[in-house]
């Protein structure tokens, strides 16, 4: 075989090599969802479930919670989720930090939980459908929801310091139970995550 023909043959096996690695898809493996996966460093998933978690366990142990069965005869409280506010310098998606907060309460089963302000103008709606079409054994009126006689409300702040390749992100949550009756702070918590990242290129 002459040279020219076998270096056409290894310039078009490389090329079909070439091409093949370029068609191929994005190679995905599937994790379990409480696996912690930090790629860039910001707030993620594994962050918004493990502060939501610690948090309200902090909350249910300190002495509010038995002060309030003491007073009211070993009932429960109940609790709402009030707003949750992003004072970070990046985007979070608070919804799913709140959504955890309510489950780590729900799961506890120390507290009662109500459906939220947005919640319960739905089922205020479905109450009024069904004043129409249900029957009278089956119809849920009006006059018979449970308040809360705490709210949750909180903030997440971030603090940045980076030079050249190494960056710290410093995340820094405060959370606040508040008596609904009276406005009295019965719990403060507090919960910090700091994070060292070292990349190549760090762009902020």
């Amino acid at each position: 075989m002459k040279r020219h023909q076998t270096a056409t043959i290894i310039l078009f096996l490389t090329i079909a090599l070439l091409m093949a690695g370029c068609a191929s898809g994005p190679v995905v493996e599937r994790k379990a969802v409480d696996t912690t996966i930090d790629l860039s460093g910001r707030w993620n998933d594994a962050d918004s479930r493990m502060v939501s978690e610690e948090m309200i366990k902090d909350c249910l142990n300190r002495p509010w919670l038995e002060r309030y069965k003491i007073k009211h005869g070993g009932e429960i409280p109940t609790v709402i989720v009030g707003r949750v506010k992003n004072r970070s310098h990046e985007h979070i998606n608070v919804q799913t930090f709140v959504k955890n907060l309510e489950r780590a309460l729900i799961n506890s089963g120390q507290v009662q939980f109500v459906a939220s302000k947005g919640e319960r103008t739905g089922i205020r709606e479905e109450r009024k459908d069904m004043a129409k079409h249900s029957s009278d054994e089956t119809m849920k009126g009006p006059g018979q929801e449970t308040g809360a006689d705490f709210m949750l409300i909180g903030v997440i702040n971030t603090i940045r310091d980076d030079i050249g390749k190494k960056a710290v992100m410093y995340y820094q949550t405060n959370l606040e139970l508040i008596n609904l009756a009276s406005n009295i702070k019965v719990w403060i918590g507090e919960k910090k995550i700091k994070k060292l990242i070292k990349k190549k290129n760090v762009k902020w």
